[in-house]
């Protein structure tokens, strides 16, 4: 059982198998896996966390093998290929041909894990609530893209898209906890994508 959410699933795991019990994990896609490393197995994972240490040996990340079905793997070994890819191994995938069927593969993380680098990567605020000084709340963050430096989020208003721009200046606060984003918009910004 499990709920799909826009930035992230909540998924129910049940504490042992004879129990009616279940713990419930927020889980942030973190990546995908992108292609098969060598013959043993390994494995590339693509990540939209930057430059952190997000990743650990004996981690669990949880590959969603169908539309909501996820598959939890424990981290064996890892190493950080560049900022947006690892090449890793997982246990119990130790074959060219079973890494296979992991490839285009989405990988979520429990939510926890990501907390600490959120502030610094807008690919985590998807699903975060943007609060604007004078108009209030604006919905949430749908997607975001990086345009050359700069990153916009977008988010539907009043039945439009908008794209907001995520720089230091217009974003007063973040509340990684609430996943809430307070700004500052500049004047006129909205009447673009509103036609007013």
């Amino acid at each position: 059982m499990f709920i799909v959410h826009i930035a992230g699933v909540i998924h129910f795991t049940p504490i042992s198998l004879k129990s009616n019990l279940y713990i419930c994990i927020l889980m942030i896609r973190i990546g995908k896996i992108v292609a098969t490393h060598g013959l043993s197995g390994s494995l590339i994972l693509t990540h939209v966390a930057g430059k952190s240490t997000w990743l650990k040996k004996g981690q669990v990340l949880h590959v969603e093998m169908q539309k909501g079905s996820f598959i939890p793997y424990f981290v064996s070994q890892f190493k950080e290929n560049n900022n947006k890819e690892y090449i890793i191994n997982v246990e119990d995938v130790d074959k060219v041909e079973s890494a296979k069927r992991l490839i285009t593969k989405h990988v979520y993380v429990d939510e926890s894990i990501l907390s600490a680098f959120a502030k610094d990567s807008p690919l985590l605020w998807i699903g975060f609530n943007v609060i604007d000084a004078v108009n209030g709340d604006l919905g949430n963050i749908e997607d975001v893209t990086q345009t050359g430096y700069q990153w916009l989020a977008r988010l539907t208003y009043k039945n439009k898209e908008v794209l907001l721009p995520l720089i230091d200046n217009m974003i007063d606060s973040i509340d990684i906890k609430a996943r809430v984003i307070k700004m500052t918009l500049p004047d006129g910004l909205l009447d673009v994508y509103l036609g007013a």
